[in-house]
Protein backbone atom coordinates (compact mmCIF):
# COMPACT_ATOMS: atom_id res chain seq x y z
CA UNK A 1 0.00 0.00 0.00
CA UNK A 2 1.34 3.43 -0.96
CA UNK A 3 2.09 5.89 1.80
CA UNK A 4 -0.64 8.53 2.24
CA UNK A 5 0.12 11.92 0.74
CA UNK A 6 1.47 14.42 3.25
CA UNK A 7 -1.05 16.99 4.49
CA UNK A 8 -0.16 20.68 4.30
CA UNK A 9 -2.13 23.48 5.93
CA UNK A 10 -1.87 26.87 4.19
CA UNK A 11 -2.84 29.86 6.35
CA UNK A 12 -3.19 33.31 4.77
CA UNK A 13 -5.93 35.94 5.02
CA UNK A 14 -5.60 36.78 1.31
CA UNK A 15 -7.38 34.10 -0.81
CA UNK A 16 -5.19 34.76 -3.87
CA UNK A 17 -2.08 33.86 -1.84
CA UNK A 18 -3.74 30.64 -0.70
CA UNK A 19 -4.59 29.85 -4.32
CA UNK A 20 -1.00 30.42 -5.47
CA UNK A 21 0.47 28.13 -2.81
CA UNK A 22 -2.19 25.47 -3.42
CA UNK A 23 -1.44 25.49 -7.15
CA UNK A 24 2.29 25.05 -6.47
CA UNK A 25 1.85 22.12 -4.07
CA UNK A 26 -1.39 20.33 -4.96
CA UNK A 27 0.21 17.73 -7.26
CA UNK A 28 2.26 16.25 -4.42
CA UNK A 29 0.32 17.02 -1.25
CA UNK A 30 -3.18 17.19 0.20
CA UNK A 31 -3.84 20.87 0.82
CA UNK A 32 -6.04 22.39 3.52
CA UNK A 33 -6.40 26.12 4.02
CA UNK A 34 -7.53 28.71 6.54
CA UNK A 35 -7.87 32.48 6.24
CA UNK A 36 -7.63 33.35 9.94
CA UNK A 37 -5.84 32.16 13.06
CA UNK A 38 -8.81 30.59 14.84
CA UNK A 39 -9.72 28.45 11.84
CA UNK A 40 -6.06 27.49 11.44
CA UNK A 41 -5.85 26.21 15.02
CA UNK A 42 -9.10 24.29 14.58
CA UNK A 43 -7.74 22.58 11.45
CA UNK A 44 -4.42 21.81 13.12
CA UNK A 45 -6.29 19.94 15.88
CA UNK A 46 -8.69 18.19 13.51
CA UNK A 47 -6.40 17.32 10.59
CA UNK A 48 -2.96 17.12 12.26
CA UNK A 49 -1.14 18.34 9.14
CA UNK A 50 2.40 17.26 8.39
CA UNK A 51 3.48 20.87 7.80
CA UNK A 52 2.00 24.38 8.13
CA UNK A 53 2.70 27.30 5.77
CA UNK A 54 1.74 30.36 7.81
CA UNK A 55 1.38 34.04 6.97
CA UNK A 56 2.42 36.51 9.67
CA UNK A 57 0.24 39.57 9.08
CA UNK A 58 -3.40 38.56 9.59
CA UNK A 59 -6.29 40.40 11.25
CA UNK A 60 -7.06 39.30 14.78
CA UNK A 61 -4.63 36.55 15.71
CA UNK A 62 -1.37 36.99 13.82
CA UNK A 63 0.95 34.24 12.63
CA UNK A 64 3.28 34.54 15.61
CA UNK A 65 0.41 33.79 18.01
CA UNK A 66 -0.84 30.89 15.88
CA UNK A 67 2.63 29.36 15.81
CA UNK A 68 3.07 29.85 19.57
CA UNK A 69 -0.19 28.02 20.25
CA UNK A 70 0.70 25.15 17.93
CA UNK A 71 4.02 24.74 19.70
CA UNK A 72 2.47 25.01 23.18
CA UNK A 73 0.24 21.96 22.62
CA UNK A 74 2.02 18.61 23.16
CA UNK A 75 -0.27 17.02 20.55
CA UNK A 76 0.89 19.41 17.80
CA UNK A 77 4.26 20.84 18.84
CA UNK A 78 6.21 18.58 16.47
CA UNK A 79 4.40 19.91 13.36
CA UNK A 80 6.87 22.01 11.30
CA UNK A 81 5.79 25.61 10.72
CA UNK A 82 7.21 27.72 7.88
CA UNK A 83 6.40 31.43 7.85
CA UNK A 84 5.61 32.96 4.47
CA UNK A 85 5.51 36.74 4.61
CA UNK A 86 6.40 40.00 2.92
CA UNK A 87 8.15 40.99 6.17
CA UNK A 88 11.85 40.42 5.60
CA UNK A 89 13.61 42.27 8.41
CA UNK A 90 16.04 40.29 10.55
CA UNK A 91 13.91 41.05 13.60
CA UNK A 92 10.87 39.48 11.95
CA UNK A 93 12.71 36.29 11.06
CA UNK A 94 14.27 36.13 14.52
CA UNK A 95 10.89 36.45 16.22
CA UNK A 96 9.46 33.76 13.95
CA UNK A 97 12.22 31.35 14.89
CA UNK A 98 11.83 32.22 18.57
CA UNK A 99 8.15 31.22 18.58
CA UNK A 100 8.98 27.85 17.01
CA UNK A 101 9.03 28.21 13.22
CA UNK A 102 11.66 26.16 11.40
CA UNK A 103 12.00 28.34 8.29
CA UNK A 104 11.04 31.66 6.75
CA UNK A 105 10.12 32.26 3.08
CA UNK A 106 9.70 35.83 1.87
CA UNK A 107 7.18 37.07 -0.66
CA UNK A 108 6.94 37.30 -3.63
CA UNK A 109 6.75 33.53 -3.64
CA UNK A 110 9.19 31.53 -5.75
CA UNK A 111 7.63 28.13 -6.65
CA UNK A 112 10.98 26.25 -6.77
CA UNK A 113 11.96 27.63 -3.35
CA UNK A 114 8.60 26.72 -1.81
CA UNK A 115 8.73 23.19 -3.25
CA UNK A 116 12.32 22.62 -2.11
CA UNK A 117 11.78 23.94 1.42
CA UNK A 118 8.57 21.96 1.90
CA UNK A 119 10.14 18.77 0.53
CA UNK A 120 13.25 19.09 2.71
CA UNK A 121 11.36 19.82 5.93
CA UNK A 122 8.91 16.97 5.34
CA UNK A 123 11.85 14.61 4.85
CA UNK A 124 13.38 15.80 8.12
CA UNK A 125 10.04 15.33 9.87
CA UNK A 126 9.67 11.76 8.54
CA UNK A 127 13.14 10.92 9.84
CA UNK A 128 12.35 12.48 13.22
CA UNK A 129 9.01 10.63 13.38
CA UNK A 130 10.78 7.32 12.69
CA UNK A 131 13.27 7.91 15.49
CA UNK A 132 10.46 9.00 17.78
CA UNK A 133 8.41 5.88 17.02
CA UNK A 134 11.41 3.66 17.77
CA UNK A 135 11.89 5.43 21.12
CA UNK A 136 8.29 4.54 22.00
CA UNK A 137 8.65 0.78 21.43
CA UNK A 138 9.49 -1.83 24.04
CA UNK A 139 12.71 -3.53 22.98
CA UNK A 140 11.63 -7.02 24.05
CA UNK A 141 8.03 -7.26 22.85
CA UNK A 142 7.82 -4.66 20.07
CA UNK A 143 4.65 -3.08 21.50
CA UNK A 144 4.42 0.39 23.05
CA UNK A 145 6.62 1.09 26.05
CA UNK A 146 5.90 2.95 29.31
CA UNK A 147 6.92 6.29 27.82
CA UNK A 148 4.46 5.90 24.94
CA UNK A 149 1.74 4.88 27.35
CA UNK A 150 2.32 7.87 29.63
CA UNK A 151 2.17 10.34 26.72
CA UNK A 152 -0.91 8.71 25.21
CA UNK A 153 -2.68 8.60 28.56
CA UNK A 154 -2.08 12.32 29.13
CA UNK A 155 -3.41 13.17 25.67
CA UNK A 156 -6.49 10.93 25.90
CA UNK A 157 -7.20 12.12 29.44
CA UNK A 158 -7.35 15.74 28.25
CA UNK A 159 -9.45 14.80 25.22
CA UNK A 160 -11.97 12.81 27.25
CA UNK A 161 -12.12 15.61 29.82
CA UNK A 162 -13.20 18.00 27.06
CA UNK A 163 -15.97 15.70 25.82
CA UNK A 164 -16.81 14.28 29.28
CA UNK A 165 -16.33 10.66 28.30
CA UNK A 166 -14.91 7.89 30.50
CA UNK A 167 -11.39 6.50 30.31
CA UNK A 168 -10.90 2.83 31.16
CA UNK A 169 -7.57 1.27 32.06
CA UNK A 170 -6.71 -2.42 32.24
CA UNK A 171 -3.61 -3.42 34.20
CA UNK A 172 -2.62 -7.07 33.97
CA UNK A 173 0.29 -9.33 34.64
CA UNK A 174 1.32 -12.90 34.02
CA UNK A 175 0.42 -15.16 36.94
CA UNK A 176 3.38 -16.65 38.80
CA UNK A 177 5.86 -15.41 36.22
CA UNK A 178 8.85 -15.78 38.56
CA UNK A 179 8.00 -19.47 38.89
CA UNK A 180 7.82 -19.65 35.09
CA UNK A 181 11.32 -18.22 34.77
CA UNK A 182 12.60 -20.59 37.45
CA UNK A 183 11.15 -23.58 35.61
CA UNK A 184 11.92 -22.71 31.98
CA UNK A 185 14.71 -20.11 32.09
CA UNK A 186 14.80 -16.41 31.28
CA UNK A 187 15.01 -16.91 27.51
CA UNK A 188 11.75 -18.84 27.56
CA UNK A 189 10.38 -16.17 29.89
CA UNK A 190 11.14 -13.54 27.27
CA UNK A 191 9.43 -15.65 24.61
CA UNK A 192 6.40 -15.97 26.87
CA UNK A 193 6.17 -12.18 27.29
CA UNK A 194 6.45 -11.69 23.53
CA UNK A 195 3.63 -14.19 22.96
CA UNK A 196 1.39 -12.50 25.54
CA UNK A 197 2.13 -9.06 24.06
CA UNK A 198 1.21 -10.30 20.58
CA UNK A 199 -2.12 -11.66 21.82
CA UNK A 200 -2.94 -8.37 23.57
CA UNK A 201 -1.97 -6.22 20.59
CA UNK A 202 -4.04 -8.30 18.16
CA UNK A 203 -7.17 -7.63 20.21
CA UNK A 204 -6.90 -3.85 20.37
CA UNK A 205 -9.39 -3.03 17.61
CA UNK A 206 -9.83 0.76 17.70
CA UNK A 207 -7.14 3.26 16.66
CA UNK A 208 -7.47 5.06 20.01
CA UNK A 209 -6.88 1.89 22.06
CA UNK A 210 -3.34 1.19 23.21
CA UNK A 211 -1.57 -1.80 24.72
CA UNK A 212 1.84 -1.24 26.31
CA UNK A 213 4.37 -3.06 28.41
CA UNK A 214 4.23 -1.41 31.81
CA UNK A 215 7.29 -3.11 33.25
CA UNK A 216 8.48 -6.66 33.92
CA UNK A 217 5.58 -9.03 33.29
CA UNK A 218 2.99 -6.25 33.65
CA UNK A 219 1.00 -4.78 30.74
CA UNK A 220 -1.60 -2.03 30.38
CA UNK A 221 -4.47 -1.50 27.94
CA UNK A 222 -5.84 2.03 27.56
CA UNK A 223 -9.46 2.18 26.39
CA UNK A 224 -10.73 5.77 25.94
CA UNK A 225 -14.46 6.47 25.70
CA UNK A 226 -15.23 3.05 27.18
CA UNK A 227 -17.55 2.31 30.11
CA UNK A 228 -16.40 -0.19 32.73
CA UNK A 229 -18.74 -2.90 31.53
CA UNK A 230 -17.31 -2.75 28.01
CA UNK A 231 -13.73 -2.56 29.30
CA UNK A 232 -14.31 -5.58 31.55
CA UNK A 233 -15.59 -7.51 28.53
CA UNK A 234 -12.42 -6.61 26.61
CA UNK A 235 -10.37 -7.75 29.60
CA UNK A 236 -12.21 -11.07 29.69
CA UNK A 237 -11.48 -11.59 25.99
CA UNK A 238 -7.80 -10.92 26.70
CA UNK A 239 -7.77 -13.34 29.62
CA UNK A 240 -9.38 -16.09 27.54
CA UNK A 241 -7.11 -15.45 24.55
CA UNK A 242 -3.94 -15.79 26.63
CA UNK A 243 -5.26 -18.98 28.23
CA UNK A 244 -6.15 -20.37 24.80
CA UNK A 245 -2.52 -20.00 23.72
CA UNK A 246 -1.79 -22.98 25.95
CA UNK A 247 1.74 -21.89 26.87
CA UNK A 248 2.86 -24.62 29.32
CA UNK A 249 3.39 -23.50 32.95
CA UNK A 250 4.07 -26.57 35.06
CA UNK A 251 4.95 -24.48 38.13
CA UNK A 252 1.65 -22.58 38.25
CA UNK A 253 -0.87 -23.53 40.96
CA UNK A 254 -3.58 -21.82 38.88
CA UNK A 255 -3.51 -23.85 35.65
CA UNK A 256 -1.09 -26.03 33.65
CA UNK A 257 -0.69 -23.14 31.20
CA UNK A 258 0.13 -19.43 31.37
CA UNK A 259 -2.70 -17.25 32.70
CA UNK A 260 -3.14 -13.56 33.44
CA UNK A 261 -4.94 -11.54 36.11
CA UNK A 262 -6.52 -8.20 35.23
CA UNK A 263 -7.75 -5.10 37.04
CA UNK A 264 -10.11 -2.77 35.17
CA UNK A 265 -10.81 0.77 36.42
CA UNK A 266 -12.94 3.45 34.78
CA UNK A 267 -13.04 7.16 35.51
CA UNK A 268 -14.51 10.27 33.89
CA UNK A 269 -11.75 12.92 33.91
CA UNK A 270 -12.70 15.92 36.05
CA UNK A 271 -11.14 18.63 38.17
CA UNK A 272 -9.20 17.03 40.99
CA UNK A 273 -8.74 13.75 39.17
CA UNK A 274 -5.55 12.56 37.51
CA UNK A 275 -4.39 9.66 35.34
CA UNK A 276 -2.30 8.45 38.28
CA UNK A 277 -5.48 7.99 40.32
CA UNK A 278 -6.95 5.86 37.55
CA UNK A 279 -3.77 3.76 37.41
CA UNK A 280 -3.80 3.32 41.19
CA UNK A 281 -7.43 2.17 41.08
CA UNK A 282 -6.69 -0.35 38.32
CA UNK A 283 -3.65 -1.61 40.24
CA UNK A 284 -5.74 -2.15 43.38
CA UNK A 285 -8.29 -4.10 41.34
CA UNK A 286 -5.49 -6.23 39.88
CA UNK A 287 -4.40 -6.99 43.45
CA UNK A 288 -7.97 -8.03 44.27
CA UNK A 289 -8.04 -10.34 41.24
CA UNK A 290 -4.85 -12.00 42.47
CA UNK A 291 -6.17 -12.41 46.02
CA UNK A 292 -9.36 -13.97 44.63
CA UNK A 293 -7.36 -16.74 42.94
CA UNK A 294 -5.83 -15.19 39.79
CA UNK A 295 -6.75 -15.92 36.16
CA UNK A 296 -9.69 -13.54 36.47
CA UNK A 297 -10.93 -9.99 35.82
CA UNK A 298 -11.77 -7.54 38.59
CA UNK A 299 -13.41 -4.28 37.47
CA UNK A 300 -14.98 -1.16 38.93
CA UNK A 301 -15.98 2.38 38.03
CA UNK A 302 -14.44 5.02 40.30
CA UNK A 303 -17.36 7.09 41.69
CA UNK A 304 -17.65 10.78 40.87
CA UNK A 305 -16.13 13.21 43.35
Amino acid sequence: MADPRPKILVVDDIPSNVHVLSRILKDDYDIYFATDGEKALELVQRRLPDLVLLDIMMPGMDGYEVCSRIKADPATNDIPVIFISAKSEVEDETRGLEVGAIDFITKPISPPIVKARVRNHLLLKRQADLLRSLSFLDGLTGIANRRRFDETMEREWRRCARIQQPVSLVILDVDHFKAYNDQYGHQSGDECLRAVAEVLAERMKRPCDLVARYGGEEFVCLLPETENRGAAQVAEWLRAAVADCGIPHANSPVAPHVTISLGVATMVPATGRTPDQLAQAADQLLYQAKRAGRNRVQGATVPAL
